[in-house]
């Protein structure tokens, strides 16, 4: 039986697309009056339209391709200045409707000119933002935690997504950011790929310079298992992921899977976890009680776990304190707003905490947000993220 594809919601975005570009359209009738100015517009928004449908339908063959990301983004980008351009103009339309004045000019060209600053904003995350890598530091207390280890550095990283790069010299900055750091432990936190192992391949010189006197260690995200493309056979999926494993070592990453490892300091220690995916929504592979058996309840444990949703489902009810979870995912979106006090990003009504520091019962979790970038091939409010955490002794605050 044929499936029914249920047309409502496409009927319902077409027709939306449709009256905010009829209210742009009356924007620029507003300025101009050439009887050009119609059939010109219809025929430049029927050419994005197109473009963007085009590229969807081909792209199980050809796949992300260049055409792909100008066709997707310059509708995304068109969309939303179009969308800012609306919502800013119709309080004045709804104001003189009701009171029978005509349209202000000055309230027009404000719109106007936020249509415009919105597609230069879009223009440099797409072709600065993407890159523009900044450190976040962060020092987190412990009672527990052993003397040799007071002032012990981690730097992590996450969310490479290797086959989004199109910069080697603006990568290289970033690593060489990671590298200045000189921080004891560094940890990836998963999705070194979009789906693909050889993705990372023409970058291994350029991750595998970053080296810690205690170690890398890297984890596997919800990307990196080749879940978002057609495989030929489940063999040839199972191949890339071992692929992708032996890329992890060439990198000089020790890829902890469902395993723990023991970080030794003059004499004390503490243990480093790391499990397989485990995420709400996007695969519960992780396996939390095998990455830390054999350890004690006394041990003093940071975990890496790529979704950040396994804290609240299980790190936090674990019976085995583990103190510090790292993890990455959300990407922050690639699009918010961190600035004068203010913190939001559409991925909240996803997640609830999306990037940096919260604590639950004594324990903390850091959402890494990500340095590389997928699907929207630019970041804006939202930067890549190299993070420092510091780990002290509580006893140590003066």
């Amino acid at each position: 039986m044929k499936r029914k594809i249920n047309l409502l919601p496409f009927a319902i975005i077409a027709i939306l697309f449709f009256l905010i570009n009829s209210y742009l359209l009356s924007g620029i009738h507003s300025l101009l009056a050439s009887s050009l100015v119609t059939p010109l517009f219809w025929l430049f928004i029927l050419g994005v339209t197109f473009s963007l449908f085009y590229a969807i339908r081909r792209m199980q063959k050809k796949g992300m391709d260049l055409f792909f990301k100008i066709a997707t983004h310059a509708f995304l980008v068109l969309f939303v200045a179009e969308l800012i351009f609306s919502l800013i103009l119709l309080p004045n339309d709804l104001y003189r409707l009701a009171a029978g004045v005509p349209r202000n000019l000055y309230w027009l060209e404000f719109a106007w000119l936020m249509f415009f600053l919105t597609i230069i904003v879009f223009i440099y995350g797409i072709v600065k933002g993407k890159y523009a890598y900044r450190v976040i530091r962060h020092t987190l207390y412990f009672d527990d935690l052993p003397e040799n280890f007071d002032g012990f550095t981690i730097t992590q990283i996450s969310d490479v997504h290797a086959g989004s790069f199109n910069n080697p010299k603006a990568v290289q900055r970033g690593v060489d950011l990671i590298k200045k750091q000189q921080s004891d432990l560094f940890v990836f936190t998963g999705d070194l790929v979009n789906n693909q192992a050889e993705e990372i391949k023409p970058w291994i010189n350029t991750f595998s310079q970053v080296k810690a006197p205690y170690g890398q260690f890297s984890v596997l995200g919800n990307h990196d298992y080749g879940d978002y493309i057609k495989w030929e056979t489940e063999t040839a999926k199972q191949a890339n992921l071992q692929q992708l494993k032996d890329y992890h070592k060439e990198l000089g990453y020790n890829l902890l899977l469902d395993e723990h490892v023991t970080i030794h300091k003059d004499g004390q220690k503490i243990i480093l976890a790391g499990v397989e995916n485990w995420g709400i929504g996007f695969g519960e592979r992780g396996n939390l009680k095998k990455a830390i058996a054999n350890t004690n309840t006394s041990d003093f444990k940071v975990l890496l776990s790529h979704d950040p949703t396994h804290w609240a489902a299980e790190v936090i009810k674990s019976p085995s304190k583990i103190h510090l979870t790292l993890s990455g995912h959300t990407h922050g979106m690639q699009f918010g707003i961190e600035a004068f006090g203010i913190k939001w990003s559409p991925v909240k009504y996803r997640y609830a905490h999306w990037g940096g520091i919260t604590s639950d019962q004594g324990v903390y979790l850091n959402i890494n947000r990500g340095f590389g970038f997928i699907g929207f091939s630019g970041r804006i409010g939202i930067w890549p993220e190299i993070t420092v955490i510091e780990l002290k002794r509580t006893s140590g605050i003066s």
